[in-house]
């Protein structure tokens, strides 16, 4: 019999390992920088140990962000940079964890694997593409060999292909992790993501992973970052202070919660494509407000994102005693933390913190745990989503 090749041998050894070290990478839509988190895991499923060792945001540069915008949410790009894109960003993103292993003084060999989101340049489910003859898609860059060459670790990436080629949107993925460290018996919980997309994970109370609902609900951070960005020349609204110091425009608040998505089945996905600055000055045309004081907008939009999060949330889990956990940029942001807190009187919120979570390295975590359950797991089934693994294996030789 021909002997195992050698890195089918190494992943079999690894896959048996009884602890292993794992490296989530998340690199999200409001382009801030590249989450890095250093996981320990034991077992897997329901029975998953975890434990997170070191975690590092690494700021992206003004030029990093500017090449990615030139393709990012375009429907029409230059087909060139999306090309030479996929392997910068790989390369790139393989330096960015040398760097952090070398702060934390952990050499490479003693890494199992990493897990890497990439970077999405576009989402385009059906309900938003709406072309015949065509389904769910997703692109995220950042080459996953590329990852493996440069730091000699073996890479797990792509994840959201086989959610769609097993009939989902490619999105959320969250609620194969918050499902796995998230649960707790007795309890009612929902999981609230705020990236730049607001997307949620219900969990009952009763265990049941058929009940268990993930979906994402629309704008988080990505419009009041995109307005402070345009008029402020600010990355984000940094403690509310626009927000606090401007007026909500209520035509134009009204304006803006009318649009097909907020009534789409679920669960469901969006993203920058949709939700964007052409669809606030649509709105405004429509309310009348162009002439809105720049501040008043940054308000009227973190309110959108607070109206948006919180009539989801009385709709579909009017829920007594439900506890929610926040997590990601938006857990940050007073004004729409607060605008959840008047809105969701009957509801304990909190964040992530409060399970052993990081909020701001939640999004990292999963994807180690996807990466881990990709090595050694099995498919969960979790309300109307694929019961798949996901995630493309890449060998450093």
């Amino acid at each position: 019999m021909p002997a195992l090749n050698k890195n089918l041998q190494k992943l079999f050894t690894i896959a048996q390992k009884e602890t292993k070290l794992g490296i989530g990478l998340m690199s999200g839509t409001s382009l801030d920088g590249l989450d890095i988190a250093l996981c320990k895991f034991t077992g897997n499923g329901i029975d998953t140990g975890f434990e997170l060792l070191q975690f590092i945001t690494i700021p992206y540069d003004d030029r990093f962000k500017q090449e990615v915008q030139q393709v990012f949410a375009q429907r029409k790009a230059d087909l060139e940079k999306v090309t030479l894109l996929n392997a910068y960003i790989g390369t790139f993103h393989a330096e960015l964890i040398l760097q952090a292993l070398a702060k934390w003084d952990i050499k490479p060999a003693e890494v199992d694997f990493i897990a890497s989101h990439g970077q999405t340049i576009y989402h385009a489910p059906k309900h938003q593409h709406k072309q015949d003859g065509y389904g769910n898609a997703t692109l995220q860059i950042g080459d996953g060999d590329h990852i493996a060459v440069k730091t000699g670790i073996l890479t797990i990436s792509d994840f959201r292909q086989k959610h769609i080629a097993a009939g989902g949107e490619g999105a959320p993925l969250a609620l194969y992790g918050d499902v796995l460290l998230g649960s707790k018996a007795g309890e009612e919980r929902i999981l609230l993501n705020i990236g730049g997309i607001a997307n949620l994970t219900y969990l009952p109370a009763n265990g049941d992973t058929t009940k268990v609902l993930c979906t994402d609900i629309g704008p988080g951070n990505t419009l009041i970052d995109a307005a402070c960005r345009q008029y402020f020349n600010k990355p984000y609204d940094e403690d509310s202070a626009i927000a606090n110091a401007g007026k909500v425009d209520e035509t134009l608040l009204e304006d803006l919660l009318h649009h097909p998505f907020f009534n789409e089945t679920l669960p469901k996905t969006t993203g920058p494509e949709l939700f964007n600055l052409e669809y606030v000055a649509n709105a405004q045309q429509t309310s009348r407000s162009f002439n809105i004081n720049k501040t008043d907008l940054v308000a009227t939009l973190s309110a959108f994102t607070g109206r948006t999060i919180s009539n989801f949330i009385k709709t579909h889990f009017n829920i007594p005693g439900l506890k929610i956990f926040v997590s990601g940029g938006g857990a940050r942001n007073p004004y729409v933390m607060n605008y959840l807190t008047t809105a969701l009187p009957n509801a304990e919120i909190a964040n992530t913190r409060d399970l052993g979570i990081d909020p701001d390295a939640k999004e990292a975590i999963l994807f180690a745990l996807l990466g881990n359950e990709a090595l050694c797991g099995e498919p969960i089934k979790t309300g109307n989503n694929p019961a798949v693994l996901m995630g493309k294996f890449s060998f450093s030789g």
